[in-house]
């Protein structure tokens, strides 16, 4: 019996589709899907994938799983082990036990909620989601529905990430700051912000962050649990 029924080569993974969301950088991106569930995301397919068939009853799940391509974590070669930042970066574990980016094939898995089916003429129908996690532009390789009945796992053990459960920090704004960012915009980056997005191992209260999201750049800056906003200001940054 072949070990590798694909040939190989392997399987042919052409792009269904893009993600397109408030962030044209990686830092600020929550670690993991539903981690901020006010993120939304448009997810546009690509011409030759806009027939209607193909989503044909897909309102009826209310979330989704997205299979996307790691686009800005490709590299040449492979490590068996990873360096979680959640864990301060000085602690290996195996790359399939963890979901970094890095991986010997870079595919990305996120669940997140389906919103509402939307459309226009030039884009054809577009699926409007919540929880998103991944910077604008992503590829998409496939969409497949969350089926509650097999892949909600209540006693699962989440095994190091369970170290870092219920971790989130306190926001404070500096006067005049909360009110530059648009109001729909408000829960999102005060979500992103509280989840902490920085790596572990930084630990210096002086240090100034910026996050860019929606054309704006978020200056803040963390002292022990609590994220104090410093600033927001337009930038030509914008995804």
């Amino acid at each position: 019996m072949e070990a590798q029924r694909g040939g190989k080569d392997g399987i042919e993974v052409k792009y269904i589709a893009d993600v397109y969301t408030g962030f044209s950088e990686k830092f600020g991106l929550p670690r993991q899907s539903g981690i901020v569930p006010e993120l939304t995301g448009r997810i546009v397919f690509r011409p030759e994938f806009r027939n209607p068939d193909a989503i044909r009853e897909i309102e009826k799940f209310t979330h989704l799983w997205i299979l996307f391509d790691f686009s800005l974590a490709h590299r040449d070669e492979w490590s068996p082990t990873v360096r979680p930042p959640r864990l301060g970066g000085n602690r290996c574990v195996g790359v399939f036990a963890s979901r970094s980016p890095f991986r010997p094939n870079p595919i990305g898995l996120s669940c997140v909620k389906l919103e509402k089916v939307s459309g226009t003429e030039n884009e054809g129908k577009v699926l409007i989601v919540s929880g998103i996690d991944v910077v604008s532009g992503t590829p998409v390789i496939d969409i497949k529905p969350y089926l509650p009945i097999s892949d909600c796992r209540p006693d699962a053990a989440g095994g190091y990430s369970d170290e870092m459960a219920g971790y989130e920090l306190n926001v404070e704004f500096a006067p005049g700051v909360y009110e530059k960012i648009p109001e729909n915009d408000r829960d999102a980056v005060t979500g992103c912000i509280k989840s902490d997005p920085r790596p572990s191992y930084h630990d210096d209260p002086e240090r100034v962050y910026g996050m860019v999201y929606k054309g704006l750049e978020i200056k803040f800056k963390v002292s022990e649990s609590t994220a104090y906003v410093l600033s927001a200001e337009e930038t030509d940054n914008d995804s």
